[in-house]
């Protein structure tokens, strides 16, 4: 490791650790008024009419009608009302708010409304939506070709379900209105986005609304998108009313109203010849829920990433998002790739088993190696590690000893009277780091500064936001060592867009790739103009390396992403066949994340990432009836805890990125990717069967012991 990579405490654990954080919940109410959100309770119908209680003096009734600007939420398309026009779309769609002194008679007056509809047929089933939000193409040589010559074909479809951020602190916002400017703060991943947000709906000036980021409890690109429906809301009430106005969810709320991980179908035929792969076809089928959202770019990167980590030469992809009358899908860590990723590694386990060889070997064969094209004709720039990490993973994890103890015993007749089964499963992601294609080049332009003062102190000024994963410590840790000046030095506020550049968003595993070597430029230039006792600024804007393909979206063609991070996932499971629980007693990845900037910030990133991505493969069944998310608390949505996965071991393997500070690479979402598809490849390995869907739950480990029993 470099001396960078040294760990040193993280600049929030004391104010976190002695209770002097402020979140948006900490700040006085005192002259604040609550709102609280009139949504609707059908998942598709006309509004008739709304029919208030007496509401006290003091008390507020907000709807559409009070837009000052345009109802709609800038988002990617503006498709999301801020209050609801003539129809509901989803159960929980904002149709108005009542606003007051007194939370409690909030929320009388909101359980007392009553509202009118005329329900119309409403669609859950993604497969029979007949109105497509998105449809993208591309190919890749010559796919008839492929299954004319090949000697087998094979076909699967792959399903995966919702997925709920429950990060620990819901959503939550205050709107303050006052000499004709609005200022927001509160939970917000993407103050920018907030900020473009609340000028669109509020038809003022880019210079009239500021947005400010507050301690925030985690997103996990769960506060992507809907603290910017949140502050148009809460803009428009302080607008009418010329008071402050917040707005914070109560748990229930927040999942039932918030987007989720977009639930997919994604079928697979595969041509194969001398047991070599020779093409795929692939079509992706995402449910984009009730609005756009951020659906487009969430599928983009989904079907980019179809064919995994695997040089096929003839692929032909189709990608579509369509709407149902349930609650929007949105960004979840990960971002589009989960679903795609979970799909590929299965259909190739699943391939080499049919033929006979093991899967790891089947994969190692077809592993992209650097210099060959990607699936979108770009091409791998650097090298390509993911021989030598499933080689370390195996060891680690005693893969293959324990891969033939399992499976010999899962083969004997007499395994099926014993209580106990295990199994072993192995991944193999990667993750591209930053926007799609030219998007970081022709849509976000970052722009950052530094601030020094006369005795020598720095500010770091950026629209990055700290969300818990560490970035202010690691951007003070890069101007600080590219400097060459004490840590302590260096001051990094959360921020504010009135008085911070547009850095652009915490998404898309971009912050220290390229945010980060930003602000190394911008220091590497201070230092070599450093005056002594002056104030000085310097900013830096983004450049698009030049070795990389142009990308064309129309097409899918060229270099999606300048670098990718790597990981190999192995996980060991035990089954208990009288309860059909699944215990994880191991996990072990090795991650590439190019040279981490603080090594414990990077390996709690993987831990954590690592076991959501496992809990999306078989805890995490989130259910919804008729419209209905029916487990919408911590008691009935079950996620993994440290308990859950007793023996976790990470490893990183550092690939340095030449454009990155220091080698970095893109980190937070890589570990989110390959979870899935090992733990539903350890259970599928523990059961001797061939399984298609995740999550799979201890139910779903009964209905397989049945089948298994019942055919003797």
């Amino acid at each position: 490791m470099k001396p960078i990579s040294k760990s040193i405490p993280k600049r929030d654990h004391l104010t976190k650790a002695n209770g002097s954080a402020m979140y948006v919940c900490d700040y006085p109410t005192e002259d604040v008024l609550f709102g609280k959100l009139l949504r609707s309770g059908v998942p598709k119908a006309n509004i008739l009419n709304v029919k208030l209680p007496g509401l006290p003096e003091g008390y507020h009734y907000i709807d559409k009608n009070d837009v000052p600007g345009t109802n709609q939420v800038a988002i990617v398309l503006k498709d999301t009302p801020v209050f609801a026009e003539s129809t509901v779309e989803h159960i929980g769609d904002p149709i108005g708010m009542i606003v007051g002194p007194n939370e409690h008679e909030v929320n009388r007056l909101l359980n007392e409304t009553k509202i009118e509809y005329k329900e119309l047929e409403p669609v859950f089933d993604v497969k029979k939506s007949d109105v497509v939000f998105f449809d993208y193409n591309y190919e890749k040589g010559d796919i008839e070709k492929a299954f004319i010559e090949a000697d087998k074909i094979f076909e699967e479809e792959f399903e995966t379900g919702l997925q709920e951020h429950m990060y620990l602190e819901t959503n939550g916002l205050i709107a303050d209105y006052s000499n004709g400017k609005i200022h927001i703060h509160g939970s917000i991943q993407c103050p920018y986005f907030v900020h473009d947000a609340v000028v669109h709906a509020m038809g003022i000036k880019h210079e009239d609304v500021s947005v400010a980021q507050d301690t925030m409890g985690g997103g996990f690109g769960g506060k992507e998108d809907h603290p910017s429906v949140m502050a148009c809301q809460a803009a428009v009430a302080a607008y009418k009313l010329k008071k402050s106005v917040r707005i914070i969810y109560d748990r229930k709320e927040d999942v039932e109203a918030t987007s989720k991980r977009h639930p997919s179908f994604c079928h697979y035929k595969v041509a194969v010849k001398d047991n070599h792969i020779t093409g795929m076809q692939i079509n992706v089928l995402y449910d984009a829920g009730a609005y756009t959202t951020l659906s487009p770019v969430v599928l983009q990167r989904g079907i980019i990433g179809a064919c995994g980590i695997y040089n096929v030469p003839n692929l032909k992809v189709h990608g579509q998002a369509r709407k149902t009358n349930t609650v929007p899908s949105g960004a979840f860590r990960g971002f589009g790739a989960p679903q795609t990723f979970f799909a590929v590694e299965m259909m190739m386990t699943h391939i080499a088993k049919d033929l006979g060889i093991d899967p790891v070997e089947f994969k190692l064969k077809h592993v992209s190696k650097q210099g060959e094209l990607t699936s979108t004709s770009g091409k791998f720039h650097e090298p390509v590690p993911i021989p030598s990490m499933i080689d370390r993973v195996i060891k680690a994890s005693d893969y293959y000893k324990k891969k033939e103890k399992y499976e010999k015993s899962t083969r004997l007749k007499s395994t099926h009277t014993k209580r106990y089964r295990r199994g072993i499963g192995l991944s193999a992601v990667y993750h591209g780091g930053g926007f799609t294609g030219n998007g970081e080049r022709d849509l976000i332009k970052a722009v950052v500064k530094l601030k020094k003062d006369p005795i020598g102190n720095v500010e770091i000024l950026t629209a990055i936001t700290d969300m818990g994963q560490g970035i202010n410590t690691v951007f003070a840790k890069i101007v600080s060592q590219e400097l060459n000046l004490p840590i302590d030095r260096i001051i990094i506020n959360y921020p504010d867009t009135s008085k911070v550049p547009n850095s652009g968003p915490t998404v898309a595993s971009r912050s220290v790739m390229i945010v980060g070597e930003l602000l190394r430029k911008a220091a590497a230039k201070l230092k070599e103009d450093w005056i002594d006792g002056r104030e000085q600024i310097i900013e830096e804007h983004y450049k698009h390396p030049e070795f990389l393909i142009p990308f064309d979206l129309s097409t899918f063609y060229g270099d999606a992403y300048p670098s990718y991070s790597w990981a190999v996932n192995a996980v060991e499971v035990e089954i208990d066949t009288y309860t059909g629980c699944i215990d994880v007693i191991g996990a072990w990845g090795s991650f590439d994340v190019g040279t981490p900037i603080d090594e414990n910030i990077v390996i709690g990133q993987m831990e954590g990432g690592f076991l959501q991505s496992i809990g999306y493969g078989m805890m995490e069944k989130m259910t919804a009836v008729n419209g209905r998310i029916r487990n919408n608390t911590f008691s009935d949505y079950i996620i993994p805890t440290a308990v859950d996965v007793p023996n976790m071991h990470v490893m990183l393997h550092v690939e340095d990125y030449s454009h990155g500070p220091y080698g970095a690479k893109g980190a937070g979402e890589l570990p989110h990717v390959g979870g899935a598809p090992a733990v539903i490849d350890a259970i599928q390995n523990a059961l001797g069967v061939t399984l298609n869907k995740t999550p799979f739950l201890a139910e779903d480990v009964m209905d397989v012991l049945r089948r298994q029993k019942s055919n003797g």
